[in-house]
């Protein structure tokens, strides 16, 4: 993919799911999904051939049971069948948070380019997740304020800074930032929040060319894959908006993969 060939990795690039929410489904129900999913496509997995890897909705221990079905039905363990797995399986270090410290480190590095200090900066983060709440996490540690977060339930803002660890620990207990004391926003009154650093890592599609026009961000750094149609690239380059391409600014999970 040219993602990979990006970063210098020698792997192509592919995609597969299910059609189904998780967090619909109980632990056993979710379990048995995976490992039968996992057995069909195992004809066309495997170390040497198509290396799954985490994405949205999916996590450690989704693939460990993946890793531990292509084992089973292989008769010997493949620990190099998926990656993202559990340290204890063979896991990568660090490799939860490296999606969300590349996106920091690629923004970070647009911020140089262009004279803007991290330190006050403002952050506007669109979803919540693996991603997200680690670059915000980061962006917050290095003296940025994040202003603004929305996920899949609502937005929450505030202009002098949110208490990240707050909003971290409330996501974790709740599921979702809805609840979080703190202001509420519409969703264009959010997209057109001015800031220095807006973060889109939820899900493919999100700044359209109905919402560019309003985009109030200096630098966009797309952590999530595809979240910027070409009709809002083309707006956002017009505006003078510096966009950091998914295929760099994320890269940071696939590099630690490898």
């Amino acid at each position: 993919s040219v993602k990979n060939a990006a970063v210098n990795v020698p792997y192509g690039g592919a995609k597969g799911g299910i059609r189904v929410d998780p967090r619909k489904l109980s632990s056993g129900e979710l379990e048995r999904l995976t490992r039968r999913y996992t057995s069909e496509i195992g004809i066309i997995i495997g170390p040497n051939k198509d290396i799954p890897a985490p994405d949205v909705n999916t996590n450690a221990q989704i693939m460990a049971w993946m890793m531990d079905t292509y084992s089973m039905n292989e008769g010997s363990t493949a620990t190099g069948v998926v990656t993202g797995k559990p340290i204890a399986l063979g896991g990568s270090l660090g490799r939860r948070e490296a999606t969300g410290r590349g996106v920091f480190v690629v923004g970070s590095e647009a911020a140089r380019n262009l004279g803007i200090d991290i330190k006050g900066a403002r952050i506007v983060v669109q979803g919540f997740g693996n991603v997200g709440s680690v670059a915000a996490k980061l962006f917050h540690d290095a003296g940025a304020k994040v202003i603004a977060v929305q996920d899949h339930k609502g937005i929450v803002f505030n202009g002098a800074g949110l208490d990240v660890d707050a909003l971290i620990q409330h996501v974790d207990h709740n599921g979702s930032v809805a609840g979080f004391k703190a202001e509420t926003l519409s969703a264009d009154d959010f997209w057109a929040l001015e800031c220095e650093f807006l973060i889109p890592a939820a899900l493919e599609g999100q700044i359209t060319g109905k919402n560019a026009p309003h985009i109030g961000a200096k630098i966009v750094v797309e952590g999530a894959n595809g979240p910027t149609t070409p009709e809002a690239d083309d707006i956002l380059r017009e505006r003078g908006i510096l966009v950091c391409p998914d295929v760099i600014a994320n890269a940071g999970g696939v590099t630690v993969s490898y």
